[in-house]
Protein backbone atom coordinates (compact mmCIF):
# COMPACT_ATOMS: atom_id res chain seq x y z
CA UNK A 1 0.00 0.00 0.00
CA UNK A 2 2.83 2.49 -0.98
CA UNK A 3 1.55 5.82 -0.78
CA UNK A 4 -1.18 5.46 2.02
CA UNK A 5 1.00 6.40 4.69
CA UNK A 6 2.50 9.48 3.12
CA UNK A 7 -1.18 10.31 2.34
CA UNK A 8 -2.48 9.65 5.58
CA UNK A 9 0.26 11.85 7.86
CA UNK A 10 -0.51 14.64 5.34
CA UNK A 11 -4.36 14.50 6.17
CA UNK A 12 -3.69 13.80 9.83
CA UNK A 13 -4.25 16.92 11.87
CA UNK A 14 -7.94 17.18 9.78
CA UNK A 15 -8.60 13.53 10.75
CA UNK A 16 -10.59 13.41 13.81
CA UNK A 17 -13.07 10.57 13.13
CA UNK A 18 -13.98 7.11 11.58
CA UNK A 19 -15.46 8.70 8.32
CA UNK A 20 -12.35 10.81 8.00
CA UNK A 21 -10.42 8.03 8.33
CA UNK A 22 -12.62 5.95 5.19
CA UNK A 23 -12.66 8.71 3.13
CA UNK A 24 -8.88 9.15 3.35
CA UNK A 25 -8.37 5.27 2.51
CA UNK A 26 -11.10 5.40 -0.19
CA UNK A 27 -9.05 8.41 -1.64
CA UNK A 28 -6.20 6.63 -2.11
CA UNK A 29 -7.67 4.36 -3.77
CA UNK A 30 -9.62 5.97 -6.38
CA UNK A 31 -5.99 7.83 -7.21
CA UNK A 32 -3.72 4.73 -7.55
CA UNK A 33 -6.02 3.68 -10.23
CA UNK A 34 -5.37 6.44 -12.23
CA UNK A 35 -7.15 9.78 -10.84
CA UNK A 36 -6.61 12.84 -9.64
CA UNK A 37 -8.78 14.67 -7.36
CA UNK A 38 -10.26 17.87 -8.43
CA UNK A 39 -12.04 19.98 -5.46
CA UNK A 40 -15.02 19.64 -3.17
CA UNK A 41 -18.63 19.57 -4.47
CA UNK A 42 -21.11 18.90 -6.99
CA UNK A 43 -19.86 21.56 -9.11
CA UNK A 44 -16.33 22.94 -10.45
CA UNK A 45 -15.12 25.77 -8.35
CA UNK A 46 -12.16 28.20 -8.61
CA UNK A 47 -9.71 26.68 -6.75
CA UNK A 48 -9.78 23.27 -8.17
CA UNK A 49 -6.78 21.57 -9.25
CA UNK A 50 -5.41 18.13 -9.99
CA UNK A 51 -3.53 16.82 -7.38
CA UNK A 52 -2.95 13.21 -5.04
CA UNK A 53 -3.90 15.17 -2.14
CA UNK A 54 -6.89 15.61 -0.36
CA UNK A 55 -8.51 18.89 -1.34
CA UNK A 56 -8.77 21.76 1.05
CA UNK A 57 -12.22 21.30 3.14
CA UNK A 58 -12.49 17.79 2.23
CA UNK A 59 -14.29 17.07 5.75
CA UNK A 60 -15.59 20.05 6.57
CA UNK A 61 -19.22 17.49 6.73
CA UNK A 62 -18.80 14.62 8.81
CA UNK A 63 -22.10 13.18 7.36
CA UNK A 64 -21.97 14.03 3.24
CA UNK A 65 -18.48 13.95 1.90
CA UNK A 66 -18.56 15.10 -2.00
CA UNK A 67 -15.44 14.96 -3.97
CA UNK A 68 -14.85 15.18 -7.61
CA UNK A 69 -12.48 13.05 -9.57
CA UNK A 70 -10.81 13.34 -13.18
CA UNK A 71 -8.89 10.04 -14.85
CA UNK A 72 -4.95 11.38 -16.11
CA UNK A 73 -5.68 10.95 -19.48
CA UNK A 74 -8.77 13.23 -19.02
CA UNK A 75 -11.44 10.76 -19.93
CA UNK A 76 -13.13 10.06 -17.03
CA UNK A 77 -14.65 11.91 -14.52
CA UNK A 78 -16.13 10.72 -11.09
CA UNK A 79 -18.73 12.25 -8.69
CA UNK A 80 -18.17 10.89 -5.33
CA UNK A 81 -20.82 11.19 -2.44
CA UNK A 82 -20.50 9.68 0.94
CA UNK A 83 -23.21 9.72 3.40
CA UNK A 84 -22.85 8.45 6.94
CA UNK A 85 -26.03 6.21 8.61
CA UNK A 86 -25.39 5.51 11.92
CA UNK A 87 -22.49 3.02 12.38
CA UNK A 88 -22.31 2.94 8.10
CA UNK A 89 -21.10 4.58 5.31
CA UNK A 90 -22.65 4.42 2.02
CA UNK A 91 -20.83 5.23 -1.12
CA UNK A 92 -21.92 6.82 -4.26
CA UNK A 93 -20.12 6.91 -7.25
CA UNK A 94 -21.20 8.62 -10.79
CA UNK A 95 -19.18 8.49 -13.85
CA UNK A 96 -20.23 11.35 -16.28
CA UNK A 97 -19.57 10.00 -19.07
CA UNK A 98 -21.47 6.70 -18.83
CA UNK A 99 -23.71 7.61 -16.08
CA UNK A 100 -23.01 4.51 -14.78
CA UNK A 101 -23.58 4.18 -10.93
CA UNK A 102 -21.91 2.24 -8.38
CA UNK A 103 -23.11 1.85 -4.35
CA UNK A 104 -21.04 0.35 -1.93
CA UNK A 105 -21.95 0.35 2.05
CA UNK A 106 -19.14 -0.24 4.56
CA UNK A 107 -19.49 -0.96 8.67
CA UNK A 108 -17.06 1.68 9.84
CA UNK A 109 -16.13 -0.91 12.79
CA UNK A 110 -14.72 -3.45 10.61
CA UNK A 111 -12.34 -1.77 8.77
CA UNK A 112 -11.53 1.60 11.57
CA UNK A 113 -10.46 2.25 14.70
CA UNK A 114 -11.46 4.93 16.26
CA UNK A 115 -9.22 5.30 19.42
CA UNK A 116 -5.93 4.79 17.04
CA UNK A 117 -6.88 7.57 14.52
CA UNK A 118 -3.45 9.39 15.46
CA UNK A 119 -1.37 6.07 14.57
CA UNK A 120 -1.83 4.91 11.03
CA UNK A 121 -0.69 1.55 11.49
CA UNK A 122 -3.16 0.92 14.01
CA UNK A 123 -5.95 2.87 12.05
CA UNK A 124 -7.12 0.81 9.78
CA UNK A 125 -8.26 -3.03 10.12
CA UNK A 126 -8.75 -5.83 7.31
CA UNK A 127 -7.06 -3.32 4.63
CA UNK A 128 -6.73 -5.78 1.84
CA UNK A 129 -10.44 -6.81 2.27
CA UNK A 130 -11.36 -3.27 2.76
CA UNK A 131 -9.50 -2.43 -0.71
CA UNK A 132 -10.77 -5.53 -1.95
CA UNK A 133 -14.81 -4.49 -1.91
CA UNK A 134 -13.75 -0.87 -2.90
CA UNK A 135 -12.44 -2.30 -5.64
CA UNK A 136 -14.83 -4.79 -6.68
CA UNK A 137 -17.93 -2.75 -5.72
CA UNK A 138 -17.18 0.58 -7.11
CA UNK A 139 -13.75 0.94 -9.07
CA UNK A 140 -14.19 -2.20 -11.72
CA UNK A 141 -18.40 -1.54 -12.38
CA UNK A 142 -17.81 2.06 -13.33
CA UNK A 143 -14.89 0.84 -15.65
CA UNK A 144 -16.58 -1.76 -17.00
CA UNK A 145 -18.99 0.42 -17.74
CA UNK A 146 -16.86 3.25 -19.65
CA UNK A 147 -15.23 0.35 -21.87
CA UNK A 148 -18.77 -0.88 -23.10
CA UNK A 149 -19.98 2.63 -23.57
CA UNK A 150 -17.01 3.34 -25.54
CA UNK A 151 -16.54 0.27 -27.73
CA UNK A 152 -20.50 0.42 -28.51
CA UNK A 153 -20.19 4.34 -29.45
CA UNK A 154 -16.88 4.53 -31.27
CA UNK A 155 -14.98 7.91 -32.32
CA UNK A 156 -15.82 8.43 -35.76
CA UNK A 157 -13.06 10.93 -38.37
CA UNK A 158 -14.90 12.74 -40.96
CA UNK A 159 -12.79 14.05 -43.56
CA UNK A 160 -12.56 18.02 -43.92
CA UNK A 161 -15.63 19.88 -45.79
CA UNK A 162 -14.81 21.60 -49.00
CA UNK A 163 -15.40 25.22 -49.63
CA UNK A 164 -18.38 24.02 -51.56
CA UNK A 165 -19.77 22.12 -49.62
CA UNK A 166 -19.67 24.65 -46.68
CA UNK A 167 -21.31 27.57 -49.05
CA UNK A 168 -24.69 28.42 -47.85
CA UNK A 169 -25.74 30.17 -50.70
CA UNK A 170 -25.28 27.03 -53.41
CA UNK A 171 -27.86 25.27 -54.26
CA UNK A 172 -27.65 21.60 -53.89
CA UNK A 173 -27.78 19.73 -57.73
CA UNK A 174 -30.75 17.49 -57.86
CA UNK A 175 -30.59 13.86 -57.54
CA UNK A 176 -33.65 11.67 -59.34
CA UNK A 177 -35.38 9.93 -57.41
CA UNK A 178 -34.99 6.44 -57.29
CA UNK A 179 -38.06 4.96 -56.78
CA UNK A 180 -40.84 3.71 -58.99
CA UNK A 181 -42.23 6.61 -61.10
CA UNK A 182 -46.41 6.87 -61.98
CA UNK A 183 -47.15 5.42 -64.87
CA UNK A 184 -48.88 8.49 -66.26
CA UNK A 185 -46.54 10.61 -69.04
CA UNK A 186 -45.53 14.35 -68.55
CA UNK A 187 -47.53 16.20 -70.82
CA UNK A 188 -45.44 17.63 -73.86
CA UNK A 189 -45.68 21.06 -73.14
CA UNK A 190 -47.80 23.37 -70.92
CA UNK A 191 -50.08 24.01 -73.94
CA UNK A 192 -51.09 20.02 -73.94
CA UNK A 193 -52.63 20.68 -70.61
CA UNK A 194 -56.27 18.78 -71.55
CA UNK A 195 -55.60 17.13 -74.97
CA UNK A 196 -57.04 14.35 -73.83
CA UNK A 197 -60.24 16.02 -73.07
CA UNK A 198 -59.81 17.34 -77.26
CA UNK A 199 -59.30 14.00 -78.44
CA UNK A 200 -62.47 11.85 -77.83
CA UNK A 201 -61.56 8.96 -80.14
CA UNK A 202 -58.24 8.25 -77.44
CA UNK A 203 -55.82 8.80 -80.16
CA UNK A 204 -53.29 10.34 -77.11
CA UNK A 205 -54.48 8.75 -73.69
CA UNK A 206 -58.39 7.65 -73.41
CA UNK A 207 -60.97 10.10 -74.54
CA UNK A 208 -64.03 11.51 -73.69
CA UNK A 209 -66.36 8.04 -75.02
CA UNK A 210 -67.23 5.75 -72.49
CA UNK A 211 -66.25 2.73 -73.38
CA UNK A 212 -67.46 -0.63 -70.77
CA UNK A 213 -65.01 -2.68 -72.86
CA UNK A 214 -61.90 -1.25 -71.89
CA UNK A 215 -62.66 0.15 -68.38
CA UNK A 216 -60.05 -2.12 -66.48
CA UNK A 217 -62.93 -3.85 -63.97
CA UNK A 218 -64.29 -7.34 -64.72
CA UNK A 219 -67.70 -6.54 -66.68
CA UNK A 220 -70.48 -9.25 -68.19
CA UNK A 221 -70.68 -10.20 -71.98
CA UNK A 222 -72.67 -7.19 -73.70
CA UNK A 223 -74.91 -8.03 -76.30
CA UNK A 224 -74.99 -5.35 -78.73
CA UNK A 225 -78.17 -5.51 -79.47
CA UNK A 226 -79.94 -4.11 -76.10
CA UNK A 227 -81.95 -1.42 -76.83
CA UNK A 228 -82.68 -2.15 -80.21
CA UNK A 229 -86.26 -3.60 -81.45
CA UNK A 230 -84.38 -6.60 -83.79
CA UNK A 231 -80.94 -8.55 -83.07
CA UNK A 232 -78.41 -7.46 -84.99
CA UNK A 233 -76.94 -9.81 -87.42
CA UNK A 234 -73.89 -11.49 -86.51
CA UNK A 235 -70.67 -9.77 -87.46
CA UNK A 236 -72.06 -6.66 -87.61
CA UNK A 237 -70.24 -5.40 -84.73
CA UNK A 238 -66.74 -6.49 -84.89
CA UNK A 239 -64.98 -8.07 -82.05
CA UNK A 240 -63.31 -4.98 -79.53
CA UNK A 241 -65.08 -2.05 -81.51
CA UNK A 242 -65.62 0.76 -79.55
CA UNK A 243 -69.15 2.17 -79.89
CA UNK A 244 -72.02 3.86 -77.50
CA UNK A 245 -74.54 1.05 -76.30
CA UNK A 246 -78.18 1.51 -77.84
CA UNK A 247 -79.54 1.15 -74.99
CA UNK A 248 -78.93 -0.05 -71.07
CA UNK A 249 -76.35 -2.64 -71.04
CA UNK A 250 -78.30 -6.12 -70.12
CA UNK A 251 -81.36 -5.48 -71.56
CA UNK A 252 -83.06 -7.15 -74.07
CA UNK A 253 -84.23 -6.00 -77.13
CA UNK A 254 -87.12 -4.33 -77.27
CA UNK A 255 -90.73 -5.61 -78.52
CA UNK A 256 -93.38 -8.18 -76.84
CA UNK A 257 -92.73 -10.48 -75.15
CA UNK A 258 -94.60 -13.05 -75.19
CA UNK A 259 -95.44 -14.05 -71.28
CA UNK A 260 -96.47 -10.75 -70.64
CA UNK A 261 -99.71 -10.24 -73.24
CA UNK A 262 -103.00 -10.40 -72.10
CA UNK A 263 -105.53 -13.09 -72.28
CA UNK A 264 -107.76 -12.75 -75.33
CA UNK A 265 -110.81 -10.51 -75.43
CA UNK A 266 -109.10 -8.28 -72.44
CA UNK A 267 -109.07 -5.23 -74.74
CA UNK A 268 -112.85 -5.85 -75.42
CA UNK A 269 -113.41 -5.34 -71.92
CA UNK A 270 -112.96 -2.18 -71.88
CA UNK A 271 -114.57 -0.84 -74.95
Amino acid sequence: MAGLEVLYETAAPAITCKQDALICFLHWEVVTHGYYGLGVGDQPGPNDKKSELLPAGWNNNKDLYVLRYESKDGSRKLLVKAVTVESSMILNVLEYGSQQVADLTLKLDDYIDAEHLGDFHRTYKNSEELRSRIVSGIITPIHEQWEKASVSSPHREFPPATAREVDPLRIPPHHPHTSRQPPWCDPLGPFAVGGEDLDPFGRRRGGMIVDPLRSGFPRALIDPSSGLPNRLPPGAVPPGARFDPFGPIGTSPSGPNPDHLPPPGFDDMYL
